[in-house]
């Protein structure tokens, strides 16, 4: 029984964490003895404490993960898949978190339930990354999207803002009814909500006859949920506009932290339960419609942000390359490729932020950023260089683990479209590049320095994305036990 506290008591920690925060800053902030106070940095610092304990309490417990623990009524399920995942999360919503102090200095932002609000949504992804049952998947899901569609909305004074969050809350609110429809049909035609009973009932299957077809309708609807929570295209619409009108923390947030939890639940019900050669198509259509589509269509914007969002639409593509291949070295190469992905993204928004301070919104501004702030216009060129997946650095080391593994499974065609849409990308990322150095731009913009947060959290993430191809063997070594813990 204690062990089973132990194994959940990361998650009971960050919960009390966050309401304690709440608690302290709806106090201070209506006080009239204290004046009022802004305490958005306040609990912002206090929120990344939280985050750090956790990380070292989910650390601590690693010792339990010699067995795979069911827990709660075999709601929840802890081993070394969702242990690494957990980590990644948090590791993301740290870097995120630190990155927003200077947002709150310069845009004068002092609503403290914002970071409230990415406290409890981490919660709710740390409960989806170890969720067992389709009603406990489902539940932590909701938490996280009802958490997502106010802070899209956080900066009230902005019509774009109020825009993103009202557009994420239909569109959302849409979604997840599929994905609740897609869960309520596979419950009407099994009898059963439990990973393990599912995988037993749907193991060898063969969809034939109309109990079937309630299953295969299921299996669909979930597919097409989780496709829509991930952005990938045919589902992507909402993702550019709702990028574009929230705050640029919360972008950030948004592009990394829902996709390492999303990816997690997609493995866990779809690997180990219902794996099969219709799901195995719907990915690999999806995945060569992302990756085209973020290529093609991030050629045509002038904004950075924009440009960033169907870059990220089309690394979604790569990454469900590894799923669509439904081998161990897929879904090895599919966790690296999600690892390198959060740490390249962090460091492209962490610099759109030390820019926003000066008003950069359109790519045009970045002319002779290389003149003014050279040391930033390298790091952001080697970023770009990343996502473009130029070798040696990391981004080349992940797509080359995507295309090889598609190769091993016979997956030639997805592969080959992986190489034409990365050279096609190479274009838009190498723009930006010659107009940080070569371009003149209209009007001079002098770039102030950056915030020792951020210049910290650059320092360690593009140190990674450069040196990455000295010492690849801890992260596969890592990412196998993940994969192989699937299937155990």
């Amino acid at each position: 029984m204690f062990n089973l506290f132990l194994a959940v008591f990361p998650e009971i920690f960050l919960i009390n964490a966050t309401f304690i925060l709440l608690i302290h800053g709806v106090i201070f902030s209506t006080s009239k003895k204290y004046d009022y106070p802004p305490l958005v940095s306040n609990v912002g610092w206090l929120g990344l404490l939280s985050v750090l304990i956790t990380l070292l309490l989910l650390a601590a417990g690693a010792p339990l993960l010699t067995i795979a623990h069911l827990f709660w009524n075999n709601f929840f399920k802890r081993d070394n898949f969702t242990y690494f995942c957990q980590i990644l999360l948090l590791l993301s919503t740290a870097g995120t978190i630190s990155m927003c102090f200077d947002f709150f200095e310069q845009e004068r932002f002092d609503a403290f339930e914002f970071i409230v609000l990415i406290l409890l949504s981490t919660c709710s992804m740390l409960f989806m990354i170890s969720a067992y049952d389709l009603i406990a998947m489902y539940l932590a899901i909701e938490l996280q999207s009802l958490c997502f569609y106010v802070i899209a909305a956080s900066k009230r004074k902005s019509e774009f803002s109020t825009e993103a969050g009202l557009k994420y809350l239909i569109l959302g609110a849409f979604s997840s009814g599929i994905l609740l429809f897609g869960c309520s049909m596979i419950y009407g035609s099994t009898g059963a909500t439990h990973f393990d009973q599912l995988a037993k009932i749907l193991t060898g299957y063969e969809i034939t006859g109309v109990r079937s077809s309630g299953i295969f309708m299921g299996i669909l609807f979930i597919a097409v949920g989780f496709l829509f929570k991930i952005t990938a295209v045919p589902f992507h619409m909402w993702a550019p506009d709702i990028y574009e009108g929230s705050p640029t923390p919360v972008t950030a947030f948004f592009s990394i932290a829902p996709k390492i939890s999303i990816f997690a639940n997609i493995l866990r019900v779809f690997i180990y339960g219902s794996y099969g050669a219709t799901l195995q198509q719907i990915f690999f259509f999806c995945s060569i419609a992302s990756m085209i589509l973020g290529a093609l269509a991030a050629m045509a914007q002038t904004k950075v942000k924009r440009l960033l969002a169907y870059s990220s639409i089309g690394h979604v593509g790569y990454i469900c390359i590894g799923f669509s291949c439904g081998t161990i070295e897929g879904i090895q190469s599919l966790l690296i490729g999600l690892f390198i992905y959060a740490l390249m993204t962090i460091d492209a928004f962490a610099i759109v932020l030390a820019l926003r301070q000066t008003r950069v919104k359109y790519i045009a501004d970045l002319g002779a950023l290389a003149k003014t702030n050279p040391i930033l216009a390298i790091t952001f060129s080697i970023t770009m260089f990343s996502y473009a997946g130029i070798p040696p650095l990391a981004g080349f080391c992940s797509k080359f683990y995507l295309f090889f593994a598609a190769l091993g499974c016979g997956a030639y065609f997805l592969a080959s479209v992986g190489v034409v849409t990365s050279v096609i990308g190479c274009f838009y990322y190498i723009r930006l590049v010659k107009r940080m150095f070569f371009d003149t731009p209209r009007t001079w913009i002098l770039y102030e320095p950056m915030d020792r947060d951020k210049s910290l959290l650059l320092a360690m993430t593009s140190s990674f994305i450069t040196l990455f191809f000295l010492y690849p063997s801890p992260l596969f070594s890592v990412t196998h036990q993940m994969a192989l813990s699937l299937y155990l």
